[in-house]
């Protein structure tokens, strides 16, 4: 096979902000031609799936201002520095629903967007929620809607959920669960 990594022969820090930093980096390629590469430099976050019960999901609406659009997504939120990703989702759960979990698993972590981003997202499905203290953030606006299962799907396939990482969250959740229950 062809070697196919690129290495980075200049680089220069262009933004760094509360929460990313973009670079603009020139790249040797396998082949010797240089090309520019814009990389924004993310900490990480977590998504999960919560189950109040065995069939009912708890997801958030919320604004998002890069697309200008209510979203339904499953509670994500950034890894703080020193954060574990399972910390991480304790945290959000407490944010954005007012519930802990007393179960959590990690299905999968993924890049959501690795043509122009180093961001990986730790994604966990979270069952035996209990009522907790809601810490919500100054800086964000929530909705807890509740959902079962089959609603979040026909949601999937209509469209009135967009949110990448809500969507490989659900399928993923909906294949663990049919795994863990020997199907």
């Amino acid at each position: 096979m062809k070697e196919s990594t690129e290495r980075k022969v200049e680089g220069q820090e262009i933004y760094r902000g509360k929460l990313l930093t973009l670079h603009r980096d020139i790249v040797e390629m396998p082949t010797g031609t240089r090309a520019v590469r814009e990389v924004v430099h993310h900490p990480g976050a977590v998504a999960v799936v919560p189950f109040l019960n065995e069939d009912t999901l708890v997801l958030v609406r919320q604004f998002r201002y890069a697309v200008g659009e209510e979203l339904v997504e499953i509670p994500a939120g950034t890894l703080k520095q020193g954060e574990s990703p399972e910390e991480c989702v304790q945290r959000e759960l407490r944010e954005e629903i007012g519930y802990e979990a007393k179960t959590i698993a990690k299905i999968t972590s993924l890049f959501p967007a690795p043509g122009y981003t180093d961001e990986v997202i730790h994604l966990f499905i979270a069952r035996d929620l209990f009522p907790s203290q809601t810490e919500g953030e100054e800086d964000e606006v929530v909705e807890p809607v509740f959902l079962t299962m089959g609603e979040a799907i026909e949601w999937l396939q209509t469209g009135r959920i967009k949110d990448g990482k809500t969507i490989a969250g659900l399928l993923l959740a909906l294949d663990f669960i049919k795994k863990e229950k020997g199907g």
